[in-house]
């Protein structure tokens, strides 16, 4: 997975490095593999809408009120002890 770029609302995944202060391209499309949230309760079922939490660096079923922005629909569940959720990115 590239690095998770978030821009208000607009989710999406560097394809390759992008340098501070300079122009890069995102994937806003397509199918992901996040970090994952660990631990009781943070299993996430396929078809569950997934948030990113930014403080944390990992996905989450949580939208935490808002807090919390759309990356879009888990395609493969996971348990708790997963590390890592596929996502369809979703704007």
């Amino acid at each position: 997975m590239g690095a998770v770029v978030v821009q208000a609302d607009l989710i999406g995944v560097a394809q390759a490095p992008i340098k501070a202060g300079q122009l890069g391209s995102i994937a806003v499309t397509g199918v992901f593999d996040f970090n994952k949230a660990v631990g009781a309760g943070s299993a996430i079922p396929a078809g569950t809408l997934t948030y990113w939490d930014a403080a944390a660096q990992n996905a989450t079923k949580n939208a935490a009120a808002g807090a919390n922005k759309l990356i879009g629909k888990a395609v493969k569940a996971t348990v708790d002890a997963d590390t890592i959720v596929r996502v369809r990115l979703q704007q």
